[in-house]
Protein backbone atom coordinates (compact mmCIF):
# COMPACT_ATOMS: atom_id res chain seq x y z
CA UNK A 1 0.00 0.00 0.00
CA UNK A 2 1.56 3.43 -0.98
CA UNK A 3 0.82 6.56 1.27
CA UNK A 4 0.50 10.17 -0.60
CA UNK A 5 1.97 12.94 1.06
CA UNK A 6 1.10 16.52 0.83
CA UNK A 7 3.19 19.61 1.21
CA UNK A 8 1.34 22.30 2.65
CA UNK A 9 3.03 25.70 3.13
CA UNK A 10 3.02 29.52 3.55
CA UNK A 11 2.22 30.90 0.93
CA UNK A 12 4.49 33.90 -0.56
CA UNK A 13 3.27 37.01 -1.18
CA UNK A 14 4.28 37.23 -4.96
CA UNK A 15 2.04 34.04 -5.76
CA UNK A 16 -0.80 35.68 -4.45
CA UNK A 17 -3.38 37.39 -6.44
CA UNK A 18 -3.95 40.74 -6.38
CA UNK A 19 -7.48 40.33 -5.15
CA UNK A 20 -6.09 38.69 -1.79
CA UNK A 21 -4.03 41.57 -1.64
CA UNK A 22 -6.41 44.44 -2.10
CA UNK A 23 -8.37 42.44 0.50
CA UNK A 24 -5.42 42.34 2.75
CA UNK A 25 -4.99 46.13 2.80
CA UNK A 26 -8.71 46.75 4.04
CA UNK A 27 -7.78 44.76 6.89
CA UNK A 28 -7.67 46.70 10.20
CA UNK A 29 -4.93 45.09 11.71
CA UNK A 30 -2.96 48.08 13.24
CA UNK A 31 -2.76 46.59 16.83
CA UNK A 32 -0.21 44.82 15.16
CA UNK A 33 2.29 47.95 13.88
CA UNK A 34 4.63 46.87 17.02
CA UNK A 35 5.46 43.48 16.24
CA UNK A 36 8.41 42.83 14.76
CA UNK A 37 8.36 40.73 11.21
CA UNK A 38 9.02 37.01 11.78
CA UNK A 39 7.48 37.05 15.56
CA UNK A 40 5.92 33.98 16.62
CA UNK A 41 2.35 33.13 18.45
CA UNK A 42 3.93 33.96 21.39
CA UNK A 43 5.39 37.37 21.12
CA UNK A 44 1.61 38.71 19.01
CA UNK A 45 0.27 36.90 22.15
CA UNK A 46 2.30 38.45 24.65
CA UNK A 47 2.18 41.56 22.77
CA UNK A 48 -1.94 41.80 22.43
CA UNK A 49 -1.99 40.73 26.24
CA UNK A 50 0.08 43.99 27.44
CA UNK A 51 -1.88 46.30 24.90
CA UNK A 52 -5.15 44.84 26.78
CA UNK A 53 -3.56 45.31 30.16
CA UNK A 54 -2.80 48.91 28.98
CA UNK A 55 -6.13 49.68 28.09
CA UNK A 56 -8.00 47.83 31.15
Amino acid sequence: MRTAFVLVGMTNAAERSPESIEQDEERDDAHLDDIEEGAGCTEIWEHLAEQREDDG
